[in-house]
């Protein structure tokens, strides 16, 4: 078990060991693990007398955003960006924290980068409170996100002008890259919205004003960004349908030059397969001018099937 605590007093910032940091009073005691093993759940249980539903929240394996009062304080799950690779369907790392008046417990498994810069901000000083830590994880994780989301979007819009520029076929998999992307990042920035907005109304005193309009504010972003998402995943879509239908249409192109070759070919073939049977009574077998004269039939045969089919407007479909 890994992790680090701070106490914040009088707008100062001291880490302290955590075996140690509950045994102190301050205006904010900030305890974050980083863990996966059991010694979490031992120690939320034993020495921070967390009740099991807490422990349980802090330390599930699998969460989604989510906000529940308990008691005097709350369950806040978020999800943000990762430095470690995460998969497709699972791209954001989980934050589980609950905070009350004067503490907040938060518990990663997997290292989020939100974390660093708030840990940064605790130590300049701007964070005083409870409310100050939620609310500063929260706009955090938005802001890393908002130009995530947005690049998903350009990556879409140079899909839909290389569609135009007819460069379809190496587009497949970007679009595809593309819509997963949105979906597994719209699979949590939905259910975040809605736990930001239910915390910014939780009637709790260690909320302030400021930190309910933050939270408001985060909430909001959230909700943009989950709209962008789906309308990313909208137009995906519609590219991907596109591009199978581009797809379609140059091998319907392809296989018409085909067949129109082969009802060119297909007279020649007939004429050139007759004359050269090995048996005799063939016209003008013994004349030296008989070869270019089948060359020249087959020459004017070719000449005008292709005039039949150019009027017939068959290469324009």
């Amino acid at each position: 078990m890994s992790g680090f605590a701070y106490l914040v007093r009088g707008g100062k910032a001291e880490e302290v060991p955590l075996k140690s940091a509950l045994d102190h009073q301050a205006d904010l005691t900030w305890i974050h693990l980083t863990t996966t093993d059991e010694r979490a759940t031992a120690w939320l249980s034993g020495a921070a007398k967390l009740s099991p539903y807490i422990v349980e929240a802090l330390t599930a394996a699998e969460t989604r955003p989510r906000c529940d009062s308990v008691g005097p304080g709350a369950v806040i799950n978020l999800r943000g960006l990762s430095s470690e690779q995460l998969s497709s369907s699972d791209p954001l790392a989980s934050v589980r924290t609950y905070a009350f008046a004067g503490c907040v417990f938060s518990v990663t498994r997997k290292p989020l980068n939100a974390i660093v810069s708030v840990r940064k901000a605790v130590e300049a000083g701007q964070v005083l409170d409870p409310g100050d830590l939620i609310s500063a994880l929260a706009q955090q994780i938005t802001e890393e996100l908002d130009p995530v989301v947005a690049d998903l979007g350009d990556s879409l819009d140079d899909c839909e002008e290389r569609i135009a520029a007819r460069h379809a076929f190496e587009l497949r998999r970007q679009v595809n890259r593309v819509r997963s992307q949105a979906i597994g990042y719209r699979r949590f920035l939905v259910p975040q919205r809605s736990a930001l907005e239910k915390l910014a109304t939780l009637p709790v005193d260690w909320l302030g004003d400021d930190d309910r309009l933050h939270l408001t504010a985060a909430a909001d972003r959230a909700a943009r960004m989950a709209e962008e998402l789906e309308s990313i995943r909208e137009r995906a879509a519609l590219v991907h349908e596109t591009l199978t239908d581009l797809r379609s249409e140059q091998i319907d192109q392809r296989s018409l030059i085909i067949a129109v070759v082969a009802m060119v070919f297909l007279p020649l073939t007939f004429v050139t397969g007759l004359l050269g049977m090995n048996v005799a009574g063939i016209p003008y077998a013994h004349e030296p001018w008989a070869f270019w004269g089948v060359v020249g039939v087959c020459a004017v045969l070719s000449v005008a099937i292709t005039l039949y089919f150019l009027r017939r407007h068959w290469f324009d479909r």
